[in-house]
């Protein structure tokens, strides 16, 4: 079996507008952490001298959002109210949605904005597959290329509202995009709306998940390095926050040897 990592890396050296913060305690600073909380803690007096080197173990300490790197949107994301009934939270999502066949889709071609219904069926035609429940839509817009830089949150391709639909009536629960939003860049859309006036610019892709539950996969990346469109499973299982709209995950694409 093959294995494509599908992930971008969670780096304090790139560029993020909500600023990461990654502390790093060395093995030897872990062994006098670790001597002055057992102190405090459980009253156990230990010298950390006495190991080898005077070290212990690294300590990594990170501050940052559920939505820096690689992660799965849950619905509760969308907001607090849905036509469904109450969105669930990440914690809450079955494993079983984040396990599948994948479908990659490539719009690489189309500008900053959105993609609508017609480009995804002019996709489907292009791959021979139209996709079906349970499977894993992967969109390749390109985007990360720019990952660590500021264009990497500018520069990119989403979905409008009826492309979000179609597939889930297609019956997909997991859209996953190697840009940083499923939906078209902030000031895309703030300027189509200020434009239009129409609001159904604003968001469309993720408020299509207040009426129907669906989950998104954000900053994926190497969908180019998949060989087909489709023949590959997807694992993108999140990591389990309690209540939160978010999880990180190490999405991959699993290839059976041929």
């Amino acid at each position: 079996m093959r294995i494509i990592d599908l992930s971008t890396a969670v780096d304090a050296s790139g560029w993020e507008p909500d600023p990461l913060k990654h502390e790093i305690m060395s093995p030897a600073e872990g062994g006098r952490h670790m001597a002055a909380a057992m102190a405090s803690a459980f009253g156990i007096e230990f010298d950390p001298a006495e190991l080898p080197d005077g070290e212990l173990l690294s300590l990594d300490t990170l501050t940052l959002t559920s939505h820096t790197g690689t992660h799965v949107d849950a619905p509760s994301h969308y907001g607090t109210k849905a036509a469904y009934g109450v969105p669930r939270h990440i914690d809450q999502m079955p494993l079983d949605w984040f396990v599948g066949a994948g479908v990659r889709l490539d719009v690489s071609d189309a500008p900053v904005g959105t993609v609508g219904a017609d480009r995804l069926e002019h996709a489907f035609t292009e791959i021979g597959y139209r996709p079906g429940p349970g499977d894993i839509v992967l969109l390749r817009t390109g985007a990360d290329r720019h990952a660590g830089k500021p264009e990497f949150f500018t520069d990119f391709t989403g979905l409008d509202g009826p492309a979000t639909e179609l597939l889930l009536d297609l019956g997909v629960r997991v859209i996953g995009t190697d840009a940083f939003s499923l939906d078209a860049p902030f000031g895309h859309m703030i300027s189509t709306y200020r434009r239009t006036g129409d609001k159904s610019v604003l968001w469309p892709a993720h408020f299509t998940g207040r009426r129907r539950e669906y989950c998104q996969i954000e900053r994926l990346a190497n969908l180019d390095a998949l060989p087909a469109p489709t023949g590959f499973t997807v694992v993108c299982l999140p990591v389990k926050i309690a209540g939160a709209g978010a999880g990180w995950t190490r999405a991959a694409a699993l290839l059976q040897d041929a």
